[in-house]
C-alpha cells in the first residue's frame, strides 16, 4: 500500500458517493432519447385534456420557451401556488438549483443542484414553495429552456411569481465544483 507525504495525507478525502436527500415533491423523469444518423428527437409529454402524462395531478396551462445568454444565472423563482416542469434539450447544459422553503416540510432547508441537458433528455417537476433558479454552464453559447406550469402567469395580485436574491443560498452554489 502506498505511504502519502504528510501535506497529501492531511488534505486526503474521499468523495462522498451516497444518495443525497432529495426533495420531498421534487420529481425527476427520465425521457428516452432516440438517436439515428439523421439525428436525434425526444418526446417531452403527451397531454390529455392538459393533464401531463406521468406526472400525477400536473395539468398544464402555460408552456414557455426561455434562452439563458452564455454564464448568466437566473435566479430564484418561488410560487406559492405554481408547478413548473423544466426541460433542457440534450445540447445545452444548465445547472437546476433547488431549495426547500416550505415551513414544516420533511425537506425544509434541502438544497440541491441538478445538471440539465448535457446529453441527457429528463424532465424536473418543481413543486411550489420549492426555490429555483438556473445557470447557462455554456460559456460561449446560449441555452434554452422549456417548462411548463400549472397556473398561467399574470400580474397584480393574482402574480405567483415572487422572487429570492441571487446568492440567497450562497454564491458558491453556481460555481463548478472543484476535486
Amino acid at each position: 500500500m502506498s505511504q502519502f507525504n504528510a501535506g497529501a495525507q492531511a488534505a486526503y478525502g474521499v468523495q462522498d458517493y451516497s444518495p443525497k436527500t432529495t426533495i420531498e415533491g421534487l420529481e425527476i423523469h427520465s425521457l428516452t432519447r432516440f438517436n439515428d444518423d439523421g439525428g436525434s428527437m425526444s418526446e417531452l409529454a403527451r397531454l390529455d385534456e392538459g393533464r401531463l402524462e406521468g406526472v400525477e395531478g400536473f395539468v398544464c396551462r402555460q408552456m414557455n420557451y426561455s434562452v439563458m445568454e452564455p454564464l448568466a444565472i437566473k435566479a430564484f423563482h418561488l410560487h406559492r401556488r405554481q408547478t413548473d416542469v423544466w426541460y433542457v434539450p440534450p445540447s445545452d447544459k444548465i445547472l437546476l438549483a433547488v431549495a426547500d422553503v416550505r415551513a414544516g416540510s420533511s425537506t425544509e432547508g434541502v438544497v440541491q443542484r441538478i445538471v440539465m441537458g448535457d446529453g441527457n433528455s429528463k424532465l424536473v417537476r418543481i413543486p411550489p414553495g420549492v426555490a429555483h433558479g438556473a445557470k447557462n454552464l455554456r460559456p460561449a453559447t446560449p441555452s434554452t429552456i422549456i417548462y411548463f406550469v400549472d397556473v398561467q402567469f399574470s400580474v397584480g395580485e393574482e402574480c405567483d411569481e415572487g422572487r429570492l436574491p441571487w446568492d440567497h443560498f450562497g454564491a458558491k452554489i453556481w460555481e463548478v465544483e472543484r476535486g
